[in-house]
């Protein structure tokens, strides 16, 4: 059990024992409120995370709402034990499937895509939140803001000016976005949404608090974007297959984080494919090879 210093007034926060090079020191579940209380990210199914979560909220006040920023399998599936502990409904978007785009269903159902990964196949909320919906906690509301991009289901929450952000917006790293599950194209456009609502901090899924949300997030929208040139700037040396350019993009990184950047360059492939900017020869996959398109 690891026990974090309290960020502010009935706010707590537990991390799970799930330290990962893709988790950092482990997934963070957040407890809110005094009276009523609601769990945001049980985390991964650990009877060890459980107990610790269980003998915090037994401290004082009765567990309304277990909420989930999205189905991975280091957020998710301790919801169905702590649900069955405490008889709290399961709040989120969707199952696994909920919130991709046609785009990326139809690149599912070619095979050629892979990802999958972590993903939790059982996930099954009591209760569905739209995009903006509230959930009553207390005098408090908790707003949930759908966000896709890691994942087709991601959810961040905002309550008090502060957003919980998942594994959207991270402070220790960038985040994994994987297709079919994770979408380039929408990941960027929920950069925009979060920062337009001025968040005074973020508690992300994994890491410390983010104190200076904008800053983070314009450096991330930066990143994404240079990642971007980087890739068109090997593609203009010639066809290129995915493994070809993390080699080169990627050669100072570790050779073990090499798969998440294969799945990272796919997703930026795939968003330059619908806008135009490369094809894909013979056919949009992940071992197709690509071609930057030049016009004029």
């Amino acid at each position: 059990m690891i026990k974090i210093a309290n960020p502010e007034p009935f706010l707590r926060v537990i991390r799970a024992p799930n330290p990962s090079p893709l988790t950092g020191d482990g997934t963070n579940t957040y407890i809110i409120g005094q009276d009523d209380l609601c769990v945001i990210d049980p985390g991964p199914d650990n009877d060890q995370h459980l107990a610790a979560i269980l003998g915090a909220l037994a401290q004082g006040g009765q567990l309304r709402a277990i909420l989930v920023t999205h189905a991975h399998l280091d957020h998710s599936p301790l919801s169905r034990a702590l649900a069955r502990e405490t008889g709290a409904p399961v709040y989120a978007f969707g199952n696994h499937l909920a919130g991709r785009s046609a785009r990326m269903n139809a690149l599912a159902a070619t095979a050629m895509v892979g990802g999958g990964e972590g993903t939790d196949i059982e996930f099954r909320p009591d209760q569905l939140v739209k995009d903006g919906g509230s959930i009553a906690l207390g005098p408090d509301q908790i707003t949930a803001i759908w966000t896709p991009g890691h994942f087709g289901n991601h959810l961040c929450f905002a309550w008090r000016g502060a957003v919980f952000s998942g594994d959207h917006v991270m402070g220790w790293s960038t985040t994994l976005v994987s297709p079919p599950d994770g979408d380039l194209s929408a990941y960027m456009a929920s950069l925009d949404k979060l920062e337009d609502m001025q968040p005074r901090v973020l508690y992300p899924g994994h890491g410390a608090p983010i104190p200076d949300p904008a800053q983070r997030i314009a450096f991330l929208r930066a990143h994404r974007l240079q990642r971007e040139a980087e890739i068109l700037a090997c593609l203009s040396q010639g066809d290129c297959m995915v493994e070809e350019i993390v080699q080169q993009v990627y050669r100072d990184h570790p050779v073990s984080l090499h798969h998440a950047a294969a799945r990272n360059v796919f997703a930026h492939l795939i968003d330059l494919e619908a806008r135009g900017v490369v094809e894909a020869l013979p056919e949009l996959g992940q071992t197709a090879r690509f071609r930057h398109i030049r016009r004029g």
